[in-house]
């Protein structure tokens, strides 16, 4: 075993230390102590939440979180998103970190930013409790996490008005796995630091976790802090405000917000808090705290260095009395003194002393055993200066694992599932690790009684792995994050488009805004609205900054502009809100132009017409089945393969098109061949299908990513025709809906093809190389999510049978090569930006090798190949099948393929303009009087959009219209027991019924249903019937009995 160099010294001559700990870890294979013999002493400095992405869709996630508040087994909790950096802090002494890394200007303005905050809030006890702050953070081994929202680390949706951080976190690190406190826990600890706290709601009804997210669907494409802020407190069953206002602190423009899954009982805790923990008065708020961070920064702004050593000299001894995590000892870079890769090595051979070092080598092994391509990270150790005066010959290092991809965390999410054993991978993962020798002093005191050391390495096995808050593990991580369009204009579409409005053409910036607002399910007016207002953007800043100046230096222009791209957004959306009321509406706040009150009435005014009855377009289906229209003979159908070469697209068209009767109907078959088809595939395909809307079209294609997916939407759109994908039926794996079973017989396939219209063929040097592209176009997921996507998108799904269900497993050698050749396409792919090899290189001499192994390794297992595939007539009669079923109309397409938000003004029962019709022929048999008015008017061609208003956003409040939601889509009867009319309007006087035995109650005072409106008169007048009924200006004709109607509920 290769172990850290070391000077030799002799065992303890106090007697069976080393023979203690040998015994201690008699489970390791070989291990014997002598005096070469490393041990290893780890402990979590801090750590974040793991990240977390939910595997199903945000629709099936909001049903899963209703379902479980509805039956009492959690609360929702809802908590701002205040626009930051992740910062933690664990004490004065080498305890500062970022999101990934230590000693820099984010952990520097961290302490400085924590240290103003305490003397704030303690005044003249500051020193003195800055003292005992950090005393408490390094006996208690705790750390707090906090959103640091601050100008001078670069721009989010908007500069913050003052400089500050939130508590969003507090971590017991003790000597295991940490355990994050409770949010009660959370703001309890804070008010007894006068710590600052963020907004946090709780939801623990069924009517109150529906009324949520139905408030935030309708204020998702205009929610800004303060309306926000409102609506929640209106719906929520406990509303803690946080102490820092976001409206104030930061500005209106705001991120999102977060929901996730606490325990049921966590209501009752946070009543018990606010109790008992009342927020004290800020002592420090008058005194001179001196110079601000950015008063600090600004004269150093193009010199990160000296803000660092500026930040540092204003933080105070008591605060943080080294600083060492900068500059190192003997004033050295403290990060260029780092270990590498051999300390992580030593760390891995040294042998654990306690249960949580076990552990933590455990997390560390697996992801480092691993191919690069599945755990893309870095595992830094640097020199401990915290520890430099130490007079052992021990080895401290900082351990910091920094992970590359956020989709580690779902793969190794996966891991844990197949070893219940192993420890969370967290966001903020730093280490400190001690390495020190068996016959050294400290292996001594650790030996003194090995059966306490054991005893507490069996009671750690248990100690936080339980089920947190009585909640299973898939039920304690769910959560969703609620993001609202203005901050996303700003971030997503503005900052993040640069590089595109720099580097491509005006209309790749073009195609990037609208593709993001498809994906989000923008409604149609707020696409058409951003449009106009993005492209002017585009306009100004290439104006601004032109070709010539861009020339020489343009990545490092835009990445300077990404950085502080507020400078010049800000002037540019004051102006665009000048401009009119409603794009001061669309933009929400820009410079001066924060008018909360002003845009929120502009909007009401802009709402306040029940006539604009259009309904809310629903979530996408959840199956293939589920609300959706069946497929008309009259349109046209697109037939398109999101798969990769080898998937046997093009043989499946052969057939088809060779079968008599084509799918069954009378439209004509009609396939496009990719490999011959010059030019711009998918513009043909469009031209083609809008030339001749009627056929059925064999898109013989690769369709392998969303660009592709979004161009056939559009075309559907534009032609009339619906799409249906059919893709290769396999398992997928955790990070990819193909399995490497499944590309094995793909390269297998395409290295057996001869003369192939597209070069791609056994006499292709590097036809594994271009189905490894393909491949990895679908890296991020799973299997069901990608069918998940197929659905929403065309509502149906044909899959094509690929491998026999009772097949062997896949041979060793053959996943080895595949693994070996993804874990090379990751390595080149990310250096280069593509998986190619460049002739010549030593990379293309090192894909050349990987080429021929592959075919030999393939054509050596050509028996198993062949054996573990559905024979292709098998699958070609199964595609056709379903096919038919697609043409025929039994495999239906969806209304729509995305919920479009941000469009609900209203709750309403929307009637049957039949039924309607049917209930006033009744009337009007036995009253002449409206027999004639109804024939006057011409109701029958003039009835339309009939239904009952129960709330209107403008005039009841959102509150009003969210509560409804729980109703949404249900059925409900309506009594009819009064028609009221004049010469300039008529409605039914109605009286709700039911759902499921609860009576729904209409926030209009005189409930009813407007059945007419006289040119210029609108539909709002329909109310004063009543009154008008009084004053003798209108009849009222009452209906007996009265005839009960059903209508459904729902949001327009």
């Amino acid at each position: 075993m290769a172990t850290p160099s070391s000077s030799s010294e002799g065992l303890p001559e106090q007697g069976g230390a080393a023979d203690k700990l040998s015994a201690l870890f008699t489970g390791a294979t070989g291990f014997a102590v002598n005096n070469d013999t490393w041990f290893a002493e780890a402990r979590i400095k801090a750590a974040f939440y793991p990240k977390f992405e939910n595997e199903n869709s945000d629709q099936e996630t909001r049903h899963r979180m209703i379902d479980m508040v509805s039956r009492g087994l959690a609360t929702m909790e809802v908590t701002l998103k205040h626009s930051g950096s992740l910062f933690m802090y664990a004490g004065q002494h080498g305890g500062a970190f970022s999101k990934n890394s230590f000693g820099n200007i984010y952990t520097a303005a961290g302490v400085f930013i924590l240290g103003r905050i305490l003397r704030e809030a303690w005044g003249e006890e500051a020193s003195k409790m800055q003292d005992e702050f950090n005393d408490y953070l390094a006996k208690n081994r705790v750390n707090i996490s906090m959103e640091l929202v601050t100008a001078v680390l670069g721009d989010h949706g908007q500069r913050p008005k003052d400089d500050y951080a939130v508590v969003t976190a507090v971590t017991d690190l003790g000597h295991g796995k940490p355990k994050f406190y409770s949010t009660p826990e959370v703001i309890a600890f804070c008010r007894k630091w006068r710590l600052p706290t963020n907004h946090v709601w709780l939801f623990s009804t069924r009517e109150s976790s529906f009324s949520f997210f139905a408030a935030y669907d309708a204020l998702c494409e205009e929610g800004t802090a303060t309306p926000v802020r409102k609506a929640l407190d209106e719906v929520a069953d406990i509303s803690v405000p946080g102490s820092k206002d976001h409206a104030i602190a930061q500005g209106e423009i705001l991120e999102g917000l977060v929901a996730r899954m606490v325990s049921r009982e966590s209501s009752v805790q946070m009543e018990e808090v606010l109790r008992n923990f009342s927020q004290t008065p800020l002592d420090g708020v008058d005194c001179d705290l001196g110079p601000t961070l950015r008063e600090i920064c600004v004269p150093y702004r193009l010199d990160e260095m000296q803000q660092i050593k500026a930040i540092l000299e204003n933080v105070g001894s008591s605060m943080y009395p080294d600083h060492f995590d900068w500059s190192g000892n003997g004033g050295l870079d403290a990060q260029s003194r780092k270990a590498g890769e051999s300390g992580v090595a030593e760390f891995l051979q040294a042998h654990p002393t306690d249960y949580a070092t076990k552990k933590l080598q455990e997390t560390i092994r697996l992801m480092k055993e691993m191919k690069p391509s599945c755990f893309p990270a870095a595992f830094k150790c640097y020199g401990n200066y915290q520890k430099v005066n130490s007079l052992s010959n021990d080895k401290h290092y900082k351990m910091v694992i920094h992970v590359h991809d956020d989709s580690v965390f779902t793969r190794y999410r996966q891991a844990m599932k197949k070893n219940q054993g192993l420890w969370p991978l967290y966001r903020g993962f730093f280490i400190d690790v001690n390495l020190f020798k068996a016959n050294n002093k400290k292996a001594t005191e650790l030996s003194k009684d090995s059966n306490i050391l054991l005893n507490s390495i069996e009671g750690s096995l248990d100690s936080t792995s339980s089920a947190k808050d009585g909640l299973a593990d898939e039920d304690s991580n769910l959560m969703i994050k609620l993001k609202f369009l203005p901050y996303k204009i700003r971030t997503f579409l503005i900052r993040n488009g640069l590089s595109t409005i720099f580097k491509d053409k005006r209309s790749d910036y073009s195609n990037y805004y609208v593709r993001q607002m498809e994906s989000w399910g923008t409604s149609e007016s707020k696409l058409k609205e951003l449009c106009i207002l993005l492209n002017k953007w585009a306009t100004y800043i290439r104006g601004k900054y032109d070709n010539e100046s861009l020339s020489s230096s343009i990545y490092v222009t835009v990445g300077n502009l990404e950085r502080k791209y507020l400078s010049e957004a800000e002037p540019f959306l004051e102006q665009h809100a000048k401009s009119s009321p409603a794009n001061l509406a669309l933009v929400r706040a820009a410079g001066d132009m924060v008018q909360t009150e002003k845009f929120l009435a502009i909007l009401d005014a802009q709402r306040d017409k029940e006539d604009d009855f259009q309904p809310e377009c629903g979530a996408a289906p959840s199956s293939p089945t589920a609300s959706l229209d069946v497929v008309s003979k009259t349109e046209g159908l697109i037939v398109f393969f999101p798969g990769i070469p080898g998937c046997a697209k093009s043989a499946l068209c052969n057939e088809i098109l060779k079968m008599p009767g084509g799918l069954g109907d009378n439209r004509p078959l009609h396939s496009l061949e990719g490999d011959r088809t010059k030019g711009k595939y998918w513009q043909k395909v469009a031209a083609e299908q809008k030339n001749k809307s009627f056929r059925i079209t064999l898109a013989d294609k690769n369709a392998p990513n969303k660009d592709v997916w979004q161009q056939i939407e559009d075309m559907c759109r534009t032609t009339n025709a619906a799409a249906v994908p059919i893709i290769p039926d396999s398992e997928g794996t955790d990070i990819n809906p193909f399995s490497l079973e499944a590309l094995a017989v793909f390269m297998f396939r395409v290295l057996k093809r001869v003369n192939h219209p597209g070069n791609l063929g056994k006499d292709s040097p590097n036809a594994g190389n271009v189905l490894l592209k393909f491949y990895k176009l679908y890296d991020g997921k799973s299997r069901r999510e990608f069918e998940n996507e197929l659905y929403e998108r065309f509502g149906s799904l044909v899959k094509m049978p690929l491998l026999k269900p009772d097949r062997a497993p896949l041979p060793g050698d053959v996943k080895s090569i595949l693994d070996e050749g993804l874990g090379l396409f990751s390595l080149h792919g990310s250096k280069r930006g593509r998986g190619k090899p460049s002739n010549g290189s030593d990379v293309s001499e090192e894909w050349k090798q990987w080429e021929e192994r592959l075919r030999e390794i393939l054509f050596g297992y050509e028996d198993y190949l062949k054996s573990i595939q559905v024979p292709f007539d098998v699958a070609v009669k199964e595609v056709v099948e379903q096919l038919k079923a697609v043409a025929k109309g039994d495999i239906k397409t969806p209304d729509t393929a995305k919920q479009r938000f941000g469009n609900i003004i209203f709750a309403a029962v929307k009637l049957s303009q039949a039924d309607i019709l049917g209930l006033l022929r009744k009337v009007a048999e036995k009253d002449t009087d409206i027999s004639n008015f109804l024939n006057g008017i011409k109701l029958e061609n003039n009835l339309n959009k009939v239904h009952i208003t129960l709330a209107h956003k403008g005039a009841h409040g959102l509150a009003a219209v969210a509560s409804y939601s729980v109703y949404q889509n249900q059925e409900l009867p309506v009594s009819f027991n009064a028609l009221f009319y004049n010469n300039k309007m008529a409605a039914l006087e109605a009286q709700l019924g039911t759902v499921n035995g609860e009576t729904i109650v209409s926030r209009n005072d005189w409930p009813h249903c407007t059945l007419w409106t006289a040119a210029g008169v609108g539909p709002k007048k329909a109310n004063t019937l009543p009154q008008l009924v009084l004053e003798g200006k209108a009849k009222r004709v009452p209906i007996g009995p009265p005839i009960t109607i059903s209508g459904v509920l729902d949001f327009y």
